[in-house]
């Protein structure tokens, strides 16, 4: 059975007690697992499906809680690698009143960017795995040569190729460094998911009709472009187009909501076994991008990442009640 593999940070949200604060202004925190490949993973794992986590962790209490919380979650944490001597990353979280966020991130001593390319098990990667990633731990460091090892051993082995820029730009010094690196990376990928509020700075271009060109000029096969309370859009590099319409829902708390998107959009590539992204049929892409819609939908009704993401009794009967 083919499997999702995810790879880069691990890391401990604190989350505001109140909305409508600035991070200065808050008083109480709730701490939450997070990351956003680990919040993919356990977004993929609620649907049935195998997710396995390459990361690092440190040797002290935040580490041995997220660690517990990826086995709760049902993640696979055989390559999950561990060090004494760096620490657990934290981003301290504030919610205005329409769910949005403000992060500070503590990650000068952060453990994840410790994981390197012999942390990478040489037969991880088996035809039809889906391998996923994001931009935070691009940044110059083990971890960085990790992905590219794992990014090659997956094409070498016929695995899929799934890239979430999920840009932080506080984590970056150089904003040109962080642009060229996002489209190094995007070279990569089989599966692009970009935001209405990063296309512009990635590509360079306003509308996404205009930068489809650029985004497909590599191996991108399937392009998805999501625009928030209003929906998104699935491009094929074939030219087909697929639209899904937002859902009104009380929004609590976005955090995870795009990682929750892909985790959910992958699980339906694995549960129907697809093997080649040219060619799936335009019913199944239209239902995967509504599955994915409604369960970040789904999502924001929550506070939280990891433990936000719903069970699929508790989708469906979010489903039933939109």
């Amino acid at each position: 059975m083919s499997k999702l593999i995810v790879i880069g940070e691990a890391l401990i949200d604190f989350v505001p007690d109140e909305k409508g604060l600035e991070l200065k202004s808050v008083g109480g925190f709730k701490r939450v697992a997070g990351g956003a490949v680990a919040n993919v993973a356990g977004a993929c794992a609620r649907f049935d499906q195998k997710s396995v986590l390459l990361t690092k962790v440190a040797n002290d209490a935040f580490g041995e809680y997220l660690v517990d919380c990826f086995i709760e979650n049902n993640i696979d944490i055989s390559n999950v690698v561990y060090t004494s001597d760096y620490d657990t990353s934290l981003a301290f979280v504030s919610l205005k009143e329409d769910g949005n966020r403000d992060f500070k991130f503590y990650r000068r001593t952060a453990a994840d960017l410790q994981f390197s390319e012999d942390d990478v098990k040489d037969d991880i990667c088996q035809p039809n795995d889906i391998v996923h990633f994001c931009s935070v731990d691009l940044v110059d460091s083990p971890m960085k040569m990790a992905h590219k090892k794992l990014i090659k051993q997956a094409i070498d082995h016929s695995s899929f190729v799934c890239f979430d820029p999920n840009l932080r730009f506080s984590l970056w010094d150089d904003l040109d460094k962080l642009k060229s690196t996002v489209n190094e990376f995007m070279t990569f990928a089989d599966i692009i998911k970009i935001s209405d509020e990063e296309l512009s700075f990635i590509t360079g271009y306003e509308k996404v009709e205009e930068a489809l060109d650029h985004i497909f000029k590599d191996r991108c096969k399937l392009f998805i472009y999501t625009k928030g309370k209003d929906g998104a859009s699935l491009y094929t590099k074939d030219g087909r187009v697929f639209e899904v319409a937002g859902n009104k829902v009380d929004v609590v708390d976005t955090t995870g909501a795009g990682d929750s998107f892909i985790g959910a959009f992958i699980a339906c590539l694995l549960n129907d076994n697809v093997t080649d992204l040219n060619n799936i049929a335009d019913d199944k892409l239209s239902h995967y991008l509504d599955v994915a819609n409604k369960y970040a939908a789904c999502t924001t009704c929550r506070q939280g990442a990891l433990g936000a993401m719903a069970t699929m009794d508790e989708f469906e009967e979010f489903c039933k009640e939109l």
